[in-house]
């Protein structure tokens, strides 16, 4: 028996993890502890023979102790190899059932564990959101996450070709562009822009800029309309125009400004609500705009605007995202920081992102989740039989050897109750 458990016992190759390793020890030595009580009980078993007496009791407890013993080995052995090496039917369980085996774990853990109200229950008590919340304000995490993330961009954005920016954008997005009709989207777009008067900061923007242009360089207005006044006008009377034309002009121009309701602004308001209408039904100003569209986009110049705006964009990011003192990087930290302080905070908002979590992980499982257990299957079916026994052997292996432990123990009192009702019969 010493000899056989020692020949019939895998051996694992170099290399083991150290998990895998604790494992080994453990099993060798579980085993060893069930082979030493069938030797003791042997060894009882021998010197006890023919003798009269409590050590009869002893003999017959030693006797069951050795039965139950050696059958629970031919149990636990069976599960993996053929016991002694012999091809008793119903044994290598495992080596010669291991597709089926896998395909049974495979349904156990489709059934049991990837299902959509286990996932979403055990998500919800998890809390989630507010572990990454407590991971993301704990000190030095939010740093490392800018740092890591700035690196990976950056060197995503380094290994974009200009090359390929100008293929997407002349072989893709301009064609594209041409064929799609956007006269209808582009005035709803506008619609929605006036009915929420979000144009009118525009509007502001570009009317404070004219006046402030006006303002600083009225040599040049006034020269403007001196060159384009009459010959036979005196000079002296061409200043003086120019001068009060560019004082109108200057304050017309500040009056559109101070004034929400100008007569300007409202004319402006009502071309541009004509023009989204006109956008969207009227077949005259969407052929003129279509027609604007394909000639503006034919231009060689809009593809190469395009890649050199990419290209300015791409240098500067990559620039922002390696200062490690630069406003880019600071701004992501500030805003981490406060993101997971806010998953501490407010428990409402933890609840609303698990929520989310829940429904994408549900959704995953319902919809992958056979095939994702599938990989339980296709893993076992790759392995060889030997393999597949060792695998499973090492991990369940040490607790097994209790059956082998208790089955001497429980054989041998067995064997004491039955020898002493056989004595009292």
């Amino acid at each position: 028996m010493t000899s056989t458990d020692a020949s019939q016992s895998f051996q694992m190759p170099e290399g083991l993890s150290t998990g895998d390793a604790a494992r080994l020890r453990g099993l060798r030595r579980m085993r060893a502890i069930a082979l030493s009580l069938l030797l003791l009980a042997a060894v009882v078993w021998f010197l006890t023979r023919e003798q009269d007496g409590w050590v009869a009791y002893v003999n017959a407890g030693a006797e069951a102790a050795m039965v139950g013993a050696i059958a629970d080995w031919f149990a636990v052995t069976a599960l993996f190899r053929h016991p002694l090496g012999l091809p008793i039917p119903h044994t290598a369980i495992i080596p010669n059932r291991k597709e089926s085996l896998g395909e049974s774990l495979q349904e156990f853990v489709t059934d049991n564990f990837l299902r959509e109200d286990v996932v979403r229950e055990r998500i919800q008590s998890a809390g989630v959101s507010r572990r990454v919340g407590e991971w993301l304000v704990f000190e030095g995490h939010g740093e490392r996450l800018v740092a890591e993330g700035s690196r990976v961009l950056a060197d995503a954005l380094q290994h974009v070709k200009e090359s390929d920016v100008a293929a997407v954008v002349q072989e893709a997005l301009i064609p594209r562009l041409q064929e799609e009709e956007l006269s209808p989207v582009v005035g709803q777009l506008l619609e929605e822009v006036l009915r929420d008067d979000a144009h009118r900061g525009l509007v502001d923007l570009a009317v404070d800029e004219l006046a402030r242009w006006l303002s600083h360089n009225e040599g040049e207005v006034a020269a403007l309309i001196e060159n384009r006044a009459p010959s036979w006008t005196p000079q002296w009377l061409d200043k003086r125009v120019a001068g009060w034309v560019h004082e109108q002009v200057v304050e017309w121009v500040e009056e559109i400004g101070r004034t929400p309701e100008h007569n300007a602004r409202i004319a402006l308001n009502r071309w541009l609500k004509e023009l989204a209408q006109d956008l969207q039904t009227d077949p005259a100003t969407r052929v003129r705009f279509e027609r604007l569209k394909v000639r503006m986009l034919s231009q060689p110049r809009v593809s190469v605007t395009s890649v050199q705006l990419w290209d300015a964009l791409r240098r500067a990011l990559i620039g922002s995202l390696g200062d490690e003192a630069g406003l880019l990087r600071r701004r992501a930290l500030e805003e981490i920081e406060r993101l997971g302080q806010r998953l501490i905070d407010e428990p409402e908002l933890s609840q609303r992102i698990d929520a989310t979590i829940s429904d994408v992980a549900a959704y995953a499982v319902n919809h992958y989740g056979s095939e994702v257990a599938t990989i339980i299957s296709a893993t076992v079916k790759r392995w060889d039989g030997k393999e597949t026994a060792d695998r499973i052997e090492l991990h369940v292996g040490r607790d097994l050897q209790f059956i082998r432990i208790n089955g001497t123990v429980v054989g041998g009192l067995a064997g004491v109750v039955i020898h002493a009702v056989s004595t009292i019969l």
